[in-house]
């Protein structure tokens, strides 16, 4: 696994951002009195970065597989909310941040599936399972396997090299 720490990773970091601006975004006077609207999308951003957190400390792959859908849940949540904030005339003067937070949370929706494909293609277990002597097999094995794909792709370079020089 490329980061030891899950503050190093950068859908964490997105997460936070998020979260960030949604919490100042929610302390506009205008969301008073409305229901459970700020709570409601504060929870669901709260939620992407721990997710993402709690997945990754579980120390196994599939764990942090779980979570990361769990984290790319919530960024959907977040999505959903903001399609209601946008369309709310008194929230009307918050459109380009409402549009913002949306683009942002699609964004980390993206990640989190990104990450989560890798892993699910992965033969990793998990950091609870990582050793010095696992880490470094592994680390072989990719290092191999790109060696073998840069082998590949002069040995087909110079074949066609051959073939222009004969036509």
């Amino acid at each position: 696994m490329k980061y030891k720490n899950f503050e190093d990773v950068p859908v964490w970091q997105a997460g936070i951002e998020l979260t960030t601006e949604v919490f100042r975004i929610t302390e506009d006077k205008n969301f008073r009195f409305k229901g459970d609207l700020a709570n409601q999308i504060q929870r669901a951003a709260l939620s992407i970065p721990n997710n993402i957190a709690e997945g990754f400390e579980r120390g196994t792959t599939p764990e942090l597989i779980m979570f990361l859908y769990y984290a790319k849940g919530s960024a959907g949540e977040v999505r959903s909310i903001c399609h209601v904030l946008e369309r709310l005339p008194f929230l009307a003067h918050l459109k380009s941040e409402i549009l913002n937070l949306k683009s942002l949370a699609a964004s980390i929706s993206r990640q989190t599936a990104g990450w989560a494909a890798s892993l699910q293609e992965s033969d990793i277990k998990g950091q609870r399972y990582l050793t010095d002597q696992s880490r470094t097999s592994y680390n072989q094995k990719q290092r191999a396997a790109a060696f073998l794909e840069q082998l590949k792709r002069e040995q087909e370079k110079r074949l066609n090299d051959l073939k222009q020089n004969r036509a």
